[in-house]
């Protein structure tokens, strides 16, 4: 008769938790380890490469600081474009949308064209300045209320006719601005082109100041929400069963996904796909649906990617400018991707 074995059983963790398993949680972990280590060298990169100046100077803490404008808005920016877009593809119950599709980007692109055709070339300057940038969040996060509360409040609300009728509008908007700049001048368009590139050049350090705030009480109020955003995630059905109200849930988190995006957008500009491609990454590598792990694990990856993309382009290439458009064609390349496979993630 064959002895009992005395190797002690494999632990497991049990299905209902936030991992399927003990390696996938061991996973986790060292890959949130990998990305903080990537993110602080990309960080380091940002501050010193190419530094012409001895290190320990006082030139080459100067120049440092200059360049930490540059990190901070790759933080905001990432932290306010993952979270957004993460929370936002869960209240939606579908991964394959972006919060640009209601229109934040194309209010963006009105407001700043419309100063344009109506003040000339100093319509640029017009819109710059912290007051400009207060306002310009505060209309963009007031459409998007207005729309969510005009949708979604009513008997028959319902998410898919916001996403709808949010294609129209930007549509609409984007046509108007279109119209518009056909009437500009060649020097009021190339002026007006320049503010409209989403770019980390286009950030004022004194946005600051109101961009950081906004960006970590929206992305940690995002966070603290991230058990109701897995029940949300279920759908409007399973979640009511579970006792959510889920209206409710929905219009709360809609609110703080439009801080985020206006912050971003009109911090730096439109980037339509940055949000999409660290989501796409973010819900492959976690092993988990989870939001508390998620979320954090797209924004630090974001950071990595957008962050990476900064150093490589303008240190090596020389390219700075390209950054968002190299962002965009693999984002979009990513989204079409998945269109193609039907939303099969």
């Amino acid at each position: 008769m064959a002895e009992p074995s005395l190797r002690r059983p494999r632990t497991v963790v049990s299905g209902s938790g936030a991992f399927a398993s003990e390696r996938d949680r061991r996973r986790y972990t060292v890959l949130m380890t990998v990305l903080g280590v990537t993110a602080v060298a990309v960080a380091a990169a940002m501050l010193a490469w190419d530094n012409p100046l001895p290190y320990g100077t006082p030139g080459f803490w100067r120049i440092a600081e200059l360049r930490a404008t540059n990190l901070l808005v790759v933080a905001v920016v990432v932290i306010c474009q993952a979270s957004a877009t993460v929370a936002f593809q869960s209240a939606a119950t579908n991964r394959i949308i972006t919060p640009s599709i209601m229109g934040f980007e194309a209010l963006y692109v009105a407001i700043s064209t419309a100063a344009v055709y109506v003040l000339g070339v100093a319509g640029v300057a017009a819109l710059q300045g912290l007051p400009q940038f207060a306002l310009t969040v505060a209309v963009m996060v007031g459409f998007a209320l207005m729309l969510y509360g005009w949708l979604l409040t009513g008997r028959r609300g319902d998410m898919q006719v916001m996403l709808l009728v949010g294609i129209v509008l930007g549509g609409g908007l984007g046509s108007l601005s279109t119209f518009m700049q056909r009437l500009l001048t060649p020097s009021e368009f190339d002026v007006l082109t320049a503010r409209l590139f989403g770019s980390v050049a286009n950030a004022d350090a004194a946005y600051l100041p109101l961009a950081i705030p906004l960006c970590l009480v929206g992305a940690a109020a995002l966070w603290s929400r991230s058990r109701r955003l897995n029940l949300i995630s279920l759908g409007r059905e399973a979640s009511t069963n579970l006792g959510l109200v889920h209206r409710r849930e929905v219009m709360i988190i809609l609110f703080l996904v439009s801080v985020l995006m206006a912050t971003s957008t009109a911090l730096v500009g439109p980037l339509t796909f940055l949000g999409f491609l660290v989501a796409m990454l973010s819900y492959q590598l976690a092993g988990t649906w989870d939001h508390r792990f998620v979320l954090p694990l797209a924004c630090l990856l974001g950071f990595v990617v957008l962050g990476g993309a900064y150093v490589v382009l303008k240190h090596v290439f020389y390219a700075e400018g390209a950054v968002s458009i190299i962002i965009e064609v693999v984002g979009g390349s990513a989204f079409l991707y998945v269109i193609l496979k039907k939303g099969a993630l």
